[in-house]
């Protein structure tokens, strides 16, 4: 049953535990007040048990399509003010519905039993600076490689735009520290991704399918200004940031109208 509190009128205002959002505190024609907040309860449950699903589902595409080995890299995603994450150190093959694990926006945990991943700050941190819905950060070895190198990705291709620009590379901290999430939002600004050096990369979206696109558009890249920049005696022609963002422009309206 959801707590109540009072809004400024005196009238009781539903709040659903682990920060998920009512859905309203007004009954429906015919309906009672606590069959309203029973069905805002069942509502709320339901939902977070979905967006787990779609969770598990996309973190275990990560270790299919080679972005992630072993427990490396992570996933979360947004309720409300609850933030669904996956469990540090357990394989994404033996999640269960019952492994729900989830924090406020504080970091406090109030979903599950097992701890939350190691890198949930930097999660937090894209959370409460930017409207996003979903996080995927993964140890993708082109983009691995690729952070190692260079401070930026070199525009080989206009999928730059998608992210926002010319892909950052975020300086070295040590893995689930502050100093790394820092370090990551300077590399976010106005990008809704970057690598993070001698570590991996990290996306944000709108939901749990946009982050990932995200993600494996990025390691393409990678993977593509690699091959290229290797060819002895020739340099890959760049984009100009002008250019970028032309393209960047155009894929906002990309795709199927809904």
């Amino acid at each position: 049953m959801a707590d109540q509190r009072r809004d400024a009128s005196g009238e009781a205002a539903d709040r659903e535990p682990g920060g998920v959002p009512g859905r309203g505190g007004t009954a429906g024609r015919g309906q009672t007040n606590a069959e309203a907040v029973a069905q805002t309860d069942t509502d709320a449950v339901a939902e977070v048990a979905a967006v787990w699903e779609a969770l598990v589902a996309t973190a275990r595409r990560t270790v299919a399509d080679g972005l992630v080995v072993g427990t490396s890299g992570n996933v979360s995603a947004r309720v409300g003010d609850l933030v669904l994450v996956t469990p540090s150190g357990v394989p994404y093959d033996r999640l269960t519905p019952a492994d729900l694990t989830g924090v406020d926006l504080t970091g406090r945990q109030v979903l599950g039993s097992l701890v939350p991943t190691s890198e949930l700050p930097m999660h937090l941190a894209v959370y409460r600076t930017t409207d996003a819905r979903a996080v995927v950060h993964t140890h993708a070895v082109h983009a691995t490689a690729v952070s190692t190198l260079v401070t930026e990705l070199p525009p080989v291709h206009y999928m730059a735009g998608a992210l926002g620009g010319t892909v950052r590379v975020a300086p070295y901290a040590t893995y689930g520290s502050d100093q790394l999430a820092d370090h990551m939002l300077g590399a976010l600004a106005g990008r809704s991704g970057c690598l993070l050096r001698n570590h991996g990369t990290i996306t944000y979206g709108a939901d749990l399918d946009q982050a990932y696109d995200r993600t494996a558009q990025l390691e393409w890249m990678c993977r593509l200004w690699l091959a290229a920049s290797s060819v002895p005696g020739l340099t890959p022609s760049l984009l100009t940031e002008a250019q970028v963002a032309e393209a960047g422009a155009r894929l906002k309206g990309y795709g199927q109208r809904r």
